[in-house]
């Protein structure tokens, strides 16, 4: 049994998507545990695997601590349901979904009664029906997920009047459209969940205000290497972007003591590589306050990951991981700005391996170091191994832990950057 758990321990693979609320902000992320190499005959080592995996992704990698604010949704499947290891996962922080795969019968029904009543949270997951046998369950989970992929409107409007008079919360996944996620918000989901929001088009379109034009002309500036004086006058035009600065330098997740009082004080004591990715920052997040947008929280968490895998290459060049934060912001203007990369790399300066990494080539490999970083922190955000895996060996020295471990850290220096931006 030993060898099972050490070798699903070490070939864990930790995903993420993120949860929205009705106003579209960030309530929680589903942790996507995936084990590669586990062999699903051997169906006791593999529900042993999985509950170690899971309970020391919260002790080891401290996920927990990395998703601050926000509950993460974990799959459990009828023996990982039973099992006594669930009950060491902080059951504040979590919100168990029971899959598809897992009937409805008296004993089901009976641990859910037990945990609930030990403080857990529960979700049924993919839901595309309910018959009589969900009567019970239905009025203890908190969550029902309602996989939008195979039905029709007709039919999720049957399971909308179902769970309706329950009161457990509708949540719409696999949301793969605008049409969609107005459908279902105007039948009275309160979560959404899917590409339409994971991947990076929740903004595409939005025209730029003058704070984020003044934001690009300063960025533009930084790689230019202009003098202060030049950066001043710009900040001076923008007396709102100038306090918005000065918010986010001060918060805990910049790692500077002192407080900081002026543009001068910024720059000098920021320097302007820091100066530069918080600028990058900025533009990503809500102008009007109020919550945290997830363009914000999906371009911080892979700057950052990129940066902190860059720092664990061998061989590598000093000033990659400054170049692969970047990368991974740069990555995501498309979205904010609603133009195509290659329009946006006209108007900056970046160097050649930075440009070459987020153009797509016609094959889809993105070529050098920057490129292949890159792959790989898209590929984790949707925590499918048969995507992640192919991507380590051409990084020498990132495996599967160091990974998980960036991951965690790149998440939890995002949610700091989202509390600074959310709340003061």
């Amino acid at each position: 049994m030993a060898e099972p758990e050490t070798a699903g321990s070490s070939e864990l693979f930790l995903g993420r998507q993120p949860i929205l609320d009705r106003s579209q902000q960030l309530l929680a992320y589903e942790l996507l545990f995936r084990n590669s190499r586990q062999n699903a005959a051997l169906v006791a080592d593999q529900v042993q695997a999985t509950a170690t995996v899971v309970t020391n992704a919260f002790s080891e990698l401290a996920v927990g601590d990395a998703l601050g604010p926000y509950r993460g949704f974990i799959n459990v499947d009828r023996d990982f349901l039973f099992s006594d290891m669930i009950e060491l996962l902080p059951r504040d922080a979590v919100m168990l979904e029971i899959l598809e795969t897992v009937t409805p019968d008296e004993a089901v029904v009976a641990r859910v009664r037990e945990l609930k009543g030990k403080g857990f949270q529960l979700a049924l997951d993919d839901i595309v029906g309910l018959d009589e046998d969900y009567d019970e369950l239905l009025t203890l989970v908190d969550v029902v997920k309602v996989d939008l992929q195979p039905l029709s409107q007709d039919q999720v409007r049957a399971i909308v009047d179902r769970v309706k008079p329950t009161g457990a919360r509708l949540l719409a996944e696999k949301v793969d459209s605008k049409e969609q996620m107005e459908f279902c918000h105007a039948l009275g989901f309160e979560l959404f969940q899917g590409y339409y929001f994971a991947r990076p088009t929740i903004i595409a379109g939005k025209k730029l205000d003058h704070s984020q034009l003044a934001l690009m002309r300063l960025t533009t500036l930084l790689l230019e290497d202009a003098d202060t004086v030049e950066l001043e006058k710009v900040f001076k035009g923008q007396p709102g972007l100038t306090v918005n600065l000065l918010r986010l330098t001060n918060s805990v997740a910049c790692g500077v003591r002192t407080r900081i009082t002026s543009l001068r004080h910024a720059i000098t004591m920021l320097g302007r590589r820091q100066l530069q990715r918080w600028l990058q920052l900025l533009l990503f997040a809500n102008p009007q306050g109020g919550g945290v947008t997830p363009l914000l929280q999906l371009a911080a968490t892979r700057g950052r990951l990129m940066e902190l895998l860059a720092e664990k290459l061998r061989g590598r060049a000093a000033d990659l991981p400054d170049q692969a934060f970047m990368t991974g912001i740069m990555s995501l203007m498309p979205a904010l700005l609603g133009q195509s990369i290659e329009d946006i790399l006209a108007q900056l300066p970046v160097p050649p391996a930075m440009a070459q990494a987020l153009v797509v080539p016609a094959d889809g490999e993105r070529p050098g170091l920057l490129g292949k970083l890159l792959s790989l922190a898209e590929a984790s955000e949707g925590g499918d191994p048969a995507t992640v895996e192919p991507l380590l060996p051409a990084l020498y020295g990132i495996t599967p832990a160091v990974l998980n471990a960036a991951i965690a850290q790149a998440l939890a220096w995002a949610n700091e950057i989202g509390r600074d931006a959310g709340n003061e």
